[in-house]
């Protein structure tokens, strides 16, 4: 029995940090597309508290404008997570929603997440049973807490619900369905901002992206990576030997380009090879990576977007939670291994490197698949508690 949505409360929809806005984009076009869903309420938590960035991310993506912003802003994981919490609660009585929807795994995922389970509402994890094994993450302790308190998980790939079973959690509540990610790519790639146009605005010299050799793309956020002067050394020491054999394009995170500030590394950037620019929108990373010749990163939604688009991806980190981007897609974990990077970076330039193959699913139709899910299971549900 489908739901009605006349009937059914309203399906509250977080949002907290910029990969989540990729994720949510084409679930809320699907929601409103499928007569079979209730309402969605757009919540954005202000866990991404750069005003600018975050309002040019929606304008990218298409988003309509949250339905509600708590602004919570930066803090410390403890902090940032309970005050998520407590303006979130009053929320889920004012709206009296049929569940809660969260995507990927940053604080505003989990913290809405206890706070629904908490009140007895339905949690909906969007891209669940994603598994490093790398506790020292805080994104895995968020995945994986979050897993356990939902009630209905989507999966990106098959070995996911094996992760969850290993969990203890019932495949009666896992449905695989690919990945929203995928989605947000497809719809839009034909949008994608060209490279020399993205390095025009940064008042660069847009002839780097015409270079003969072609050019890689870098990211670098994460803290294990960042946060030390010897593991942002190693990192910077990899991209400066890397730009002696095509240029890179370095869209550096404020946190990144901090340390690198702050520890004494600048010099390692500068080198003509090396064009170093702000964080970029969605539509301008988009065209860099569809682009790229390579792309070098430690950013998990980058290993799947390069795997999407055909492009080698090397990325800087013991592990992954993604690994089908590994085992069927065209990334390799590299680590902080200068040689191993620079021997890849060799074989992609000599022959384009690795390709892989789209994954099962990663078809462009995730959010449909689960919005027609999703309705079916809310109206089962609110037919079984109106009975």
């Amino acid at each position: 029995m489908g739901a009605n949505p006349a009937m059914a409360g309203p399906v509250l929809c977080v949002v907290g940090a910029r990969p989540n806005f990729m994720k949510m984009a084409p679930l809320l076009a699907a929601f409103a597309r499928d007569s079979g869903m209730p309402r969605a309420v757009l919540v954005h938590t202000g866990q991404h508290y750069d005003a600018a960035m975050s309002d040019k991310l929606f304008a990218d993506l298409q988003l309509p404008a949250p339905d509600l912003n708590l602004e919570v802003g930066s803090g410390t994981h403890a902090l940032q997570t309970a005050e998520i919490m407590r303006r979130f609660e009053p929320l889920l009585d004012q709206y009296q929603p049929s569940a809660v929807l969260v995507v990927g795994d940053v604080n505003s995922t989990l913290a809405c997440s206890l706070v629904a389970a908490k009140k007895h509402v339905p949690v909906v994890h969007v891209e669940a049973g994603l598994r490093s094994f790398d506790r020292a993450m805080p994104e895995e302790i968020n995945r994986v807490l979050t897993d356990q308190i939902s009630d209905l998980l989507y999966t990106t790939e098959r070995s996911a619900a094996t992760n969850l079973a290993h969990e203890g959690i019932s495949e009666a509540r896992v449905a695989f369905v690919g990945n929203v990610m995928i989605d947000a790519l497809r719809t839009n790639l034909p949008r994608a901002v060209p490279p020399e146009e993205t390095l025009r605005r940064a008042g660069l010299d847009a002839a780097l992206a015409r270079n003969e050799r072609g050019f890689g793309v870098v990211t670098l956020h994460r803290p294990a990576n960042v946060d030390r002067p010897d593991t942002l050394r190693e990192c910077l020491e990899i991209l400066r030997a890397a730009a002696d054999k095509l240029p890179l394009v370095c869209a550096l995170h404020p946190r990144t380009r901090g340390n690198v500030d702050r520890f004494c590394l600048a010099a390692l950037l500068e080198t003509p090879a090396i064009a170093v620019l702000p964080p970029q929108g969605y539509l301008e990373m988009l065209g860099l990576m569809a682009k790229a010749v390579v792309v070098l990163t430690d950013s998990g939604g980058m290993q799947e977007e390069t795997t999407a688009l055909g492009v080698p991806c090397l990325t800087l980190r013991e592990s992954t939670e993604r690994p089908i981007t590994v085992d069927e897609g065209t990334n390799t974990i590299v680590r902080r291994d200068r040689a191993l990077a620079l021997r890849l970076l060799d074989e992609i330039l000599a022959g384009g490197g690795k390709r892989g193959r789209a994954p099962e699913l990663w078809d462009g139709h995730a959010a449909e698949r689960i919005a027609a899910h999703l309705g079916a299971w809310i109206g089962a549900r609110h037919a079984t508690l109106g009975a």
